[in-house]
């Protein structure tokens, strides 16, 4: 599994695998994309940690409203370095960032 965290009011575009843009009908299912219950709140920002499967190469995320957003806002920002479990237990644990457990997770 890889790993990348996500501000909250952000989304899951489109993705990339090995053969390029991921394509649900020539794979016969979407990529894993699951968010998890544990998120960092750094100052103001909530950010998500989110697991995807091996076969995922690059995540392009965009904001949930982009019609409501400031004009000079960041559009969409396409993430091509994926975490390791060790890498994102890392920045969980440290001591700049504050573990929360969301017991309500849809």
């Amino acid at each position: 599994m890889k790993y990348f965290f996500l501000s909250e009011g952000w989304e899951v575009d489109r993705v990339w695998g090995s053969q390029g843009l991921w394509n649900a009908t020539a794979w016969r299912r979407f990529p894993q994309i699951d968010r998890t219950n544990l998120c960092i709140v750094d100052r103001v920002e909530t950010l998500w940690l989110y697991r995807v499967e091996d076969a995922v190469l690059m995540v392009e995320v965009k904001p949930i409203d982009a019609e409501t957003s400031a004009p000079d806002a960041i559009g969409q920002v396409v993430l091509k370095r994926l975490m390791s479990a060790e890498l994102a237990l890392q920045r969980l644990t440290s001591s700049s960032a504050i573990c929360q457990l969301n017991r309500n997770q849809n």
